[in-house]
């Protein structure tokens, strides 16, 4: 019913549902079993009470194939559960690794909505598919073969019926659900859509009020909105279509076998308690693949999802660890390019900063100074060249390794929704109360802790909300003094400060480059007061390198 029912790469990416699979395969051989002892006692008891007896064995087989049968749907319900959960849980570490692994480069050219959307309401449909769908469709295997075997050996032409008849029920079931997987896709893009545009809306609500563009943004979403239940609508339409071929087909052919077999009965040529098992026994091999067949659409949408997250996790790149050795070492680029969809960022750029150093970038925004601490980051892949650490290629360090030794303070600290000194101990989990009381000093943030109600404790808002752009940036610089890395990246840690918050984060930045490796981005020239050497940066190419109080 569906291009690919299963998707192998389950089973690769998620091992460990290897044994809940099998499980799950055991479980629907069971309900075989189950459906014909259930029937073949049902069938003895009713030719027995049309005798005017009661057969108590049968009666007994009955009850037990029953609660036997309830057992199974129980078993395959709490296994398949178990299944989601360990499903859900895996994609979404990795996914969230895949995304991590690509690096600020890479997200910053993503929605982050549709990738939130993704991870959060795509993966939960999963459920639909593990607890409904994929049950059903180990049953649509295993109990029509065990009736089929079944009604062989009882009634061979009946079985006959079934066999020719049971096949018109997939292909009908996949020509609808390749429409429905079609309508469904549409359905999912409109929603990730929907999700993307209303988190940038939320993030830019400022700047929309200033402008005057809250009511035009409202009525986009609403019309996005509406497409969404436009696209749900038709899905909605092709899954009732579906069931109701599946249910007209199936009835047909349950028809085909119970009027033959009513006349046989009839003539005499057909024992009353084997004609009830061949009634009984008929709908039975049809009613697994009609369920699947509803099932299937309910989980259409976690199909989606699981196609998308492995289209966004992809393979991973195999790379060779390599111990580096930066205190020792030199950082080196060599005949470096980066280009990206929208241009070249730099071009053949070959450069050496040496241990103990420290180095301005100076250029026009957007001539590749935040670029080239992407490449020592590890952030920014070089389209061709090679970025050397201590003798030792980047492309194949652990990266994971070399970033423990870099402190990073970019134009935009980003702080999350917790504590203070959660914030300060980012880089630095064990650092001690007295090591972040020293950083907070150094980075001219004592008074301003000291002011809040609860200290260090005090719990921020998204992004930093209720700390000044200042304070922000001082945030960071203390991150970076607890942090104690000898190697030093700062990305214009002065920008839109004004005079006073400029000071105390100069003030600061001073006695954080002292003695480390430092890369400094600067626009204003207090800045360059603290560098040993400035290097000039433009359209990509490096256009200068001078020592400090040289032209640049």
């Amino acid at each position: 019913m569906s291009r690919r029912p299963f998707d192998p790469r389950l089973l690769r990416r998620v091992p460990a549902t290897r044994r809940q699979f099998g499980a799950l395969g055991a479980l629907g051989i069971a309900a075989g079993v189950v459906v014909i002892a259930q029937a073949t006692a049902l069938a003895t008891l009713l030719a027995a009470a049309a005798d005017g007896q009661l057969d108590r064995p049968a009666l007994a087989a009955f009850v037990a194939a029953v609660a036997a049968r309830a057992g199974v749907v129980w078993g395959q319900g709490v296994v398949a559960a178990r299944a989601a959960a360990t499903v859900k849980a895996a994609l979404r570490t990795e996914l969230l690794g895949s995304v991590g692994a690509r690096g600020p480069a890479w997200v910053a050219g993503q929605r982050a909505g549709e990738i939130a959307t993704l991870a959060g309401r795509g993966l939960d449909a999963l459920d639909a598919y593990f607890t409904g769908y994929l049950p059903q469709l180990v049953l649509s295997v295993t109990v029509p073969v065990a009736v089929l075997a079944r009604l062989t050996f009882a009634d061979w032409s009946s079985a006959l019926i079934v066999a020719v008849t049971l096949p018109l029920i997939p292909i009908f079931g996949a020509l609808l659900g390749w429409q429905a997987q079609a309508a469904t896709e549409r359905q999912w893009r409109r929603l990730s859509m929907l999700g993307g545009h209303f988190l940038d809306m939320v993030a830019g609500l400022p700047t929309l009020r200033a402008f005057g563009r809250v009511r035009a943004q409202v009525e986009v979403v609403r019309r996005m909105a509406d497409g969404h239940r436009v696209a749900t609508m038709r899905t909605l339409r092709i899954a009732f279509l579906s069931a109701l071929a599946l249910e007209l087909v199936a009835t047909l052919s349950v028809a085909l076998v119970a009027v033959p077999v009513g006349l046989r009965l009839l003539s005499g040529g057909l024992t009353l308690q084997m004609a009830l098992l061949v009634l009984l026994l008929a709908p039975e091999a049809y009613l697994p693949l009609r369920a699947a067949g509803a099932k299937f659409h309910a989980s259409m949408e976690g199909l989606t999802a699981l196609n998308q997250s492995f289209g966004l996790i992809g393979d991973p790149p195999a790379r060779q660890t390599a111990a580096v050795s930066v205190p020792a070492g030199e950082i080196r680029l060599e005949r470096v390019t980066v280009e990206y969809e929208r241009g070249v960022a730099l071009r053949d750029v070959s450069l050496v900063i040496r241990p103990g150093e420290r180095v301005a970038l100076i250029g026009p925004s957007g001539a590749g100074k935040s670029t080239l601490l992407g490449l020592v980051l590890g952030f920014v892949t070089p389209t061709s060249g090679r970025v050397l650490v201590g003798g030792v290629d980047l492309a194949t360090a652990d990266l994971d390794g070399w970033r423990r030794q870099i402190a990073w303070v970019p134009q935009r600290a980003h702080l999350f929704a917790t504590s203070l000194a959660d914030n300060i101990r980012l880089g630095t989990p064990d650092a001690t109360d007295e090591q972040v009381g020293i950083a907070l000093k150094a980075a001219v943030l004592d008074e301003v802790v000291d002011a809040l109600p609860d200290g260090l404790d005090t719990v921020l808002g998204e992004r930093g909300h209720g700390l000044s752009s200042g304070q922000r940036q001082r945030l960071a610089l203390a991150r970076a003094f607890v942090r104690d890395a000898p190697i030093l990246l700062l990305d214009e840690p002065t920008a839109r400060l004004d005079a006073a918050s400029e000071a105390a984060v100069l003030a600061a930045t001073r006695r954080l480059v002292a003695g480390r490796t430092a890369l400094l981005v600067a626009h204003r020239p207090a800045l360059l007061a603290e560098a040993d050497r400035v290097i000039r940066v433009e359209d990509g190419r490096v256009t200068a390198d001078s020592p400090v109080g040289a032209p640049a």
